[in-house]
């Protein structure tokens, strides 16, 4: 993929968050193995309905395409289908948006049955809504007046396919929940002697989470400097004390505007944040912006209804903003927020004693309350 990133500047948005959005579109272009060519920014008070773009700047992006030779154009944002439509037929080239790159990263990552299933789900309910209006479009190869052309009737076969596959796809969801219900049980009998509390490791994408869960509970777990290193749900057991044992669970990491397909697709993953007792919000502290990503976490806590639940904020990566452990103790942004947070280095060892005392704690709290 060869491609070329297009974004609208709206009038309240600053510079710099348009720059820090489009360096992430720029990376998920990269984990699908693409090339970023350059960048179109173009400034409009809202989306237009026919090309999201202004016409004349279709016909700008166009001359461009030709000039760099990209095959792809990628927008920064969520396109309609008939958007995507005319964009395609004036451009002449593949037309993506924000949803089909984490899409696309999510189906190439993905190994468990269960998330496979999920990208699926989001893929096909991505695709559904694209296809009407399109068997009209195909028709035109063939068919007489007042007949159905092979376009439309293949649009209508695609169509009543995925509608079934979805439904199939949603039934085999629901009983992997049943399942994962009967494992938790399993698991809590075979826990009868010690108290078992459950731990959700929560965060925007790379901020370390997979690295903090191998740390915690010594157990190998997939680790990378990328966008979406974890998909599959990853659970892991840990003794905190003589009678209390941790269930860890790394989940999905978040991205600004995460495609609502993927929200409502990974309800069965996210449903282990619904189970859980204690959130982990990891932050990366040496990203500037790292105040805005949390309150997109928290969003999308919030839409899941687990915003409520006791949650510890563990600042990670402190290496990359001073020399020692001890200088941690300097570092002021713990102070923005009022629930617990503990900072860390993964990657030094720093701070990670403390953090279990601080979930012990917690937990401690916890089995008060429910004895």
């Amino acid at each position: 993929m060869r491609a070329l990133l297009v974004s609208l500047a709206f009038p309240n948005q600053k510079k710099e968050d348009l720059r820090e959005s489009l360096e992430e579109l720029k990376e998920l272009v990269k984990a699908v193995d693409g090339k970023v060519l350059g960048y179109v920014v173009q400034k409009r008070t809202s989306p237009d309905g026919r090309f999201y773009i202004g016409a004349g700047k279709v016909e700008e992006i166009r001359e461009i395409l030709e000039g760099i030779s990209a095959d792809t154009v990628v927008f920064n944002g969520f396109l309609s289908p008939s958007q995507i439509h005319h964009l395609e037929g004036a451009l002449k080239v593949k037309v993506l948006d924000k949803a089909d790159l984490v899409l696309e990263i999510f189906s190439r990552r993905v190994r468990s049955k269960t998330a496979k299933l999920q990208v699926e789900l989001a893929r096909l309910e991505l695709e559904l809504p694209r296809l009407y209006g399109k068997g009209k479009e195909l028709s035109r190869l063939g068919g007489g007046v007042g007949t159905r052309g092979p376009g439309e009737q293949e649009a209508e076969v695609r169509k009543r396919w995925i509608k079934r596959r979805i439904q199939q796809i949603k039934e085999e969801l629901e009983e992997v929940k049943r399942q994962r219900k009967e494992q938790r049980k399993s698991r809590e009998r075979l826990s009868a002697d010690k108290k078992l509390i459950k731990v959700a490791l929560v965060g925007y994408t790379n901020v370390g989470k997979s690295s903090l869960m191998q740390a915690l509970t010594g157990k190998e777990t997939f680790v990378a400097d990328m966008p979406f290193a974890t998909l599959d749900t990853k659970t892991s057991g840990m003794n905190l004390s003589q009678d209390i044992r941790l269930l860890i669970t790394d989940t999905v990491g978040f991205i600004r505007d995460l495609p609502h397909e993927l929200i409502e697709s990974f309800k069965a993953t996210l449903e282990e944040l619904q189970e859980s007792d204690i959130l982990l919000h990891v932050v990366d502290i040496s990203d500037r912006k790292w105040l805005e990503k949390v309150k997109v976490v928290k969003k999308v806590l919030s839409e899941l209804g687990v915003d409520e639940k006791p949650t510890i904020y563990v600042f990670n990566k402190a290496d990359k903003v001073v020399e020692k452990e001890e200088d941690t103790e300097l570092l002021t942004e713990p102070a923005f927020l009022s629930e617990k947070s503990v900072v860390i280095s993964v990657k030094k060892g720093w701070g990670l004693r403390k953090l279990t005392d601080v979930i012990r704690q917690t937990a401690e709290e916890l089995t008060e309350v429910g004895r």
